[in-house]
């Protein structure tokens, strides 16, 4: 999976004291990574808002902001081939 720009996405922030800088739901400690992991597994959504007390708005936003990011191509530069699932 290609690396996505979250910086783009208002549902979820940065915080170099918070999660080590890692991308969280916003005001939360949760990574967003974990949605996807999840998902995945065959979590649903509603599951996902049970176990990590988040909302079904905040996932929305960061599913959808997935799926219109990888819509668009991706520049020549970048490699599908280097990216994981931790690139999240």
């Amino acid at each position: 999976m290609p690396t996505l720009d979250w910086s783009q996405c208002p549902a979820v922030e940065s915080v170099s004291g918070k999660r080590s800088g890692a991308w969280v739901f916003e005001d939360t400690r949760m990574l967003v990574s974990t949605v996807f992991e999840n998902r995945e597994s065959g979590a649903s959504i509603e599951e996902i808002m049970e176990w990590f007390g988040v909302t079904r708005e905040q996932i929305q936003a960061v599913l959808e902001f997935a799926a219109r990011s990888l819509d668009t191509p991706p520049p020549a530069s970048h490699s599908l081939a280097s990216a994981d699932a931790h690139s999240l």
